[in-house]
């Protein structure tokens, strides 16, 4: 029940989020694209130092 109510509460947040406030929503989302990027690139790295 607890997940369930804050799962929505979630979401409503970040509709909220988006809706009143997109550049700063656009930055978020930026930045946690941006850091994925980073953990893509240090893993390939890592395996093709690994096999070479």
């Amino acid at each position: 029940m607890v997940k369930k109510v804050l799962t929505w509460g979630g979401i409503a947040f970040l509709i909220f989020f988006i809706a009143f406030r997109p550049n700063s929503a656009a930055d978020v989302f930026k930045s946690l694209g941006g850091g994925i990027v980073d953990i893509a690139q240090g893993f390939g790295e890592f395996v093709t130092n690994l096999v070479a």
